[in-house]
Formats: C-alpha cells, structure tokens, sequence
C-alpha cells in the first residue's frame, strides 16, 4: 500500500500536499515526495523517510504552483528499496508528465521487456510505477494527433493502460500543462476517492487514497474513482471523467477495511470504523457459539487498529473492556517494516503493559489480524510477564494463508503463521491459551452490512482466490525468489517449504 494524494486548487497548494501526506502517512513510510506545477514546469521534492524527515522548509518554498500531485511510499513485493524508486517518478517525452502509484502490477515484467523492444523506452529502476508510467505515456503518444492532447485521446490513453496494464493500480499523474489525471484498475483493488471545494475564486479538487485526507483538508467527498475509470482536471479547474474499461467491478482489497485504513475513513462508501465494529460483533457472536466455555475477565486491544472490534466484541460478551497496553507514537506500524528482525525488536519498544490490567485475569487479546506472528507472540508473552493468568487471543480477520501480490508486504507463505499451520498449531506458536479468528464469510458480511453495495471483495490472502486471473504458481515463487535474493541479512523465515494451492478465480 501507498498514500497518493493530487489537488488542483486556486492558490498555492503545497501546504495542502504536505498536510494531505501527514494525513497518509499511515500508508507508507519509505518515503515520500511532491511534485508542483507552475507555469508549465514541473517542481518536485522527494526522498526516503518519513513525510516531516524529507521537507523542510526550503523545500516548500522551492513548491510553487496551484496544482501538484504527493505520494508517500510502502515497498511492496519484497523488492530493496534504494532513493531513486522514491514517487513521484517523471518522465519527459513525449509529454512532462510525473506520476505516483498505489499497488501492484502483476505484469510488470513482462511490460518492462514491452517497454524495451518494442516501444523503444529504458527502465531504470525495479519499481512498477516507473513501468506504469512509461506505459502511460507511450499510450499517450501513440493516441494523440501531432502530440495534442484533449480530454477524450487522455481518457482512450487510460483504456490502453487498462488493456496492457495487470494486477491493483491507483495512479495520479499530472500531466505538463494540462491537469491532474487519475485512474483506478478495472477490479477497483484500491482505493482512491475524490473530493471538491467551493471557493470564492472557483472549485477545487483532489484525489485522494482515503478520504480522511478529504475532510481535513477542508474538502468535501464527492465519490469514488470508479473501478476502471479515469478522471481529468485541468489546469482551469474542469472536472472530466469516462469509464475506460468494458468490463469494470468493484473488488475493494478488503484488507483495507481490517487494517490498512484509518478507521475515520470511508472506502468506498463504506465506513471503517462501522466495519471494525460489526467485526467485533461477529467475533462475540462466535465466542459465544463455539467459545463459551472460555471464562474471560477483560477484553484488551493492541493499539491502535483493533479497538473498535475489541469494543464491540466486550460489549457483545459482557466483560470489561480495558487499554491495557500503552503505545509508543514515535515508532513506525511493524506490520510494514522490512526485515523480521527489525519487527521483532520494534514490538517491546513500541508497546508497554499496564501490569495491573492483566495481574490474576483470564486475558482476551484482541489484534486486526495475524500475518508474520512476531508481533503477536511478543504481546502473549508481555501479558504473561504482566501477571494474567491465561491469555486467549482472537484476531478480526480470517487466517492469513496465501500471498498478497496486490500491494501489501506479505508476499511468501513462508513467513506467513498460518499458511502451514491449524489453528491450535497457531496458538500454540504465539503462546496463547486459545485462538479464535474471524470467519471469512462473517468479515465479508461485517463490510458489506455498512455498504450493502459491496457485492464481492479482494480477499486472496485469505482464500487464495487472485482476481485478476494472472496468477499462477510459477508467478508466486519468482516473487518468492526475488524476495530471498532481497532479504536483509537480519530478516528471518521460518524456512517453511512453499505450498501453493491456488483457486481458480471465476
């Protein structure tokens, strides 16, 4: 996962861009970077670290123009990260165009070798969006009359990008004296959302990730990006869009709505925090079915994520509900840091018990999900080392099983808990004294019961099932290979053998 953020607005829009990153940040803390525009050149900052690491105040002030695109990274695909794959990334032929992308192409290689033979462009870093791009603007070249663009050959352009294009993709791009363009796959994987502003000097918009960014930045939700659509503002303020692709549907990772988002954003149309709450109620309505005999004193979160699900699971049981753990801000989400052994350190400094919630008590931990287990077994054991005397976990996900190969960093069963393991061997990993996890079914129905329009989900890292039809076998274990070939030396797998049992998307 990626922040990406664009703004077409009436005045100076770097302040917007930074505090929109802020608001993102939670999405990737690789690095980060902003691209303006004005009077038909482009001004870009960007750099590895966090968004108050890369710009300072020099840097804004070098930001000038009311139109720009920001993007905040996540690495994905266990590629290495080095400063040059920072986003924005720019290109100059045959248009100055700049671009920042959430997800993941599934075809990127074979694209790259597209790029190489036949359309005549270098690739110069491994990162995708640096393919995604030159893929645009080949596109765009090879649509437009004597190099003229207009609305309709940019839009024809993006149904090029979609025919060659595979895999999760929302793009922002800008475009050297014609506007903002962004676009989402035709399976609508991720999310991106659109949000307006009525000023005295004219209407002002924005794309954004999630639209958290959208309502603190003044802005108002317009929509969502439709799956394989594709919208232009221009330079002058003019809204345009078109569907780009024949047989767009809506698929939202539905890994957004467990963890990835704030939880005071709509995805869309569909409330976060609503659905951490109505997971916290599934997961009361199953401890109550085939969990009753467990005598549990106090459900405790582990911050930040799960609370809304721990709350309404205590509520739906009966018990107290208590913050048993306190949280360390200063510390980056381990889920998303590269290397098992840097997550394995991070958890102890970024969390620390409150002896007396867990002294003498039948403890219910509550997580958003269990992917590595580092951070769980660490959590287990500090509550033990607090006092309680038994500690049950539950986690408002399904087990985590297969890779994700659509922009989350989970992409070996390797180092995935359950991938090879039941859920007792699970709970006997973590050190817990019961497991319950969440059934796939009910968190689908926890998501859809806020937004009934929700009809299907991506959910292949816990079914297996790849939407895009694209992947196979093979596929998963040259991702598994360039991960090893990757990994730092510190990072730890539990060397289990890879077993892909892959289902047949419809």
């Amino acid at each position: 996962m990626c922040g990406i953020l664009g703004i077409v607005a009436r005045t100076a829009v770097n302040q917007l861009l930074y505090d929109g990153l802020l608001l993102l940040q939670h999405r990737g803390q690789d690095a980060a970077g902003i691209v303006t525009s004005a009077h038909k050149t482009f001004h870009m900052q960007k750099g590895s670290g966090m968004v108050r690491d890369v710009f300072r105040t020099r840097n804004m002030r070098s930001l000038p123009g009311n139109i720009g695109i920001a993007h905040c990274r996540y690495p994905t695909a266990g590629s290495a990260f080095n400063t040059a794959e920072a986003q924005p990334f720019y290109v100059n032929s045959p248009f100055g165009i700049v671009l920042g992308h959430n997800g993941n192409l599934t075809n990127a290689d074979q694209l790259k070798d597209e790029m190489f033979r036949q359309d005549l462009r270098h690739i110069n870093t491994n990162s995708d969006s640096e393919v995604l791009l030159n893929v645009l603007a080949h596109e765009l070249e090879s649509t437009s009359v004597r190099l003229r663009l207009d609305p309709q050959t940019i839009f024809t352009a993006v149904s090029n990008v979609h025919r060659r294009c595979r895999g999760a993709y929302a793009v922002i791009a800008m475009i050297a004296g014609y506007g903002v363009l962004a676009f989402r796959d035709p399976y609508g994987i991720r999310p991106a959302v659109i949000g307006f502003s009525e000023t005295a000097l004219g209407t002002e918009y924005m794309v954004a990730s999630e639209s958290v960014a959208v309502d603190a930045l003044g802005f108002r939700v317009l929509r969502d990006v439709a799956p394989g659509e594709a919208v232009l503002i221009d330079e002058d303020g003019n809204f345009y869009s078109q569907q780009c692709a024949p047989k767009a549907r809506l698929n939202p990772c539905i890994f957004e709505y467990v963890y990835l988002a704030r939880p005071d954003s709509l995805i869309d149309g569909a409330s976060v925090y609503e659905a951490r709450l109505n997971m916290g109620e599934k997961l009361a309505e199953k401890i109550r079915r085939q969990y009753h005999h467990l005598d549990i004193d106090v459900v405790i979160p582990i911050p930040d994520s799960s609370r809304p699900s721990a709350l309404q699971l205590a509520l739906g049981l009966g018990v107290p509900y208590r913050e048993g753990f306190v949280k360390n801000r200063y510390i980056g989400r381990t889920f998303i840091m590269p290397g098992q052994a840097v997550r394995r350190r991070s958890v102890r400094q970024k969390l620390n018990a409150i002896g007396m919630e867990f002294r003498g008590k039948n403890v219910l931990l509550v997580d958003d999900s269990i992917v590595r287990g580092t951070t769980s077994q660490e959590i287990v054991q500090m509550a033990r080392e607090s006092g309680a005397r038994k500690v049950f976990f539950a986690s408002a996900a399904p087990p985590v099983r297969f890779p994700n190969v659509y922009g989350i960093d989970m992409p070996t069963r390797a180092e995935l808990i359950a991938a090879h393991r039941s859920e007792e061997e699970v709970a006997r990993e973590i050190g817990a004294d019961a497991l319950v996890y969440q059934d796939l079914a009910e968190l689908e129905d926890a998501v859809r019961r806020v937004n009934p329009k929700l009809a299907t989900f991506e959910t292949s890292c816990f079914d297996g099932r790849y939407i895009t039809g694209d992947v196979t076998s093979d596929y998963l274990r040259a991702i598994e290979s360039r991960r090893d070939a990757a990994r730092d030396s510190g990072d730890e797998s539990d060397g289990a053998q890879l077993d892909l049992n892959l289902v047949t998307s419809d």
